[in-house]
């Protein structure tokens, strides 16, 4: 197999994650490969009611999830230049998966290494698959790590 020079690396910071995030650190190791990690903002949902957010409340919950996003991709982006790999983040907005291909595409990623909750049956058909999505739409080959 060829090397990979540019890995993109989706997060969503839970479990899953963290396993694809080890195994995004160990291939960009092997490859001396570029390691861009991206995590998705979701709008913020209304909480109950007619679905209105008062601007100002709207603003405080993005500034904080954006200012929470930043700190854990920090932490992640030190822990993998300590193991040696040049990385970069990156803060989308919006539907993930969407934004995670879109990323890959303007990021020139050679591989996405996603971590995946493995939900099945109901689950899965209630909550979705952003890997599922991904693997479909993705601009190049997807590395699905499921987390344990």
């Amino acid at each position: 197999m060829s090397r990979f020079r540019r890995i993109l690396h989706p997060t969503d910071f839970s479990r899953a994650s963290t396993a694809a995030f080890n195994r995004a650190i160990a291939i960009a190791k092997k490859d001396r490969s570029e390691l861009v990690l991206v995590h998705v903002l979701a709008p913020p949902m209304p909480l109950a009611g007619e679905g209105y957010i008062p601007p100002n409340v709207y603003e405080d919950l993005e500034a904080s999830a954006r200012k929470y996003a930043d700190k854990r991709l920090n932490a992640l982006q030190d822990k993998a230049r300590a193991a040696g790999v040049k990385t970069s983040t990156l803060i989308r907005e919006g539907v993930a998966d969407e934004q995670i291909v879109r990323a890959a595409r303007s990021k020139k990623a050679d591989v996405i290494v996603l971590g995946t909750h493995g939900r099945t049956g109901l689950a899965r058909l209630f909550l979705g698959s952003v890997a599922s999505r991904v693997v479909t739409a993705a601009p190049c080959p997807v590395l699905t790590v499921r987390g344990r």
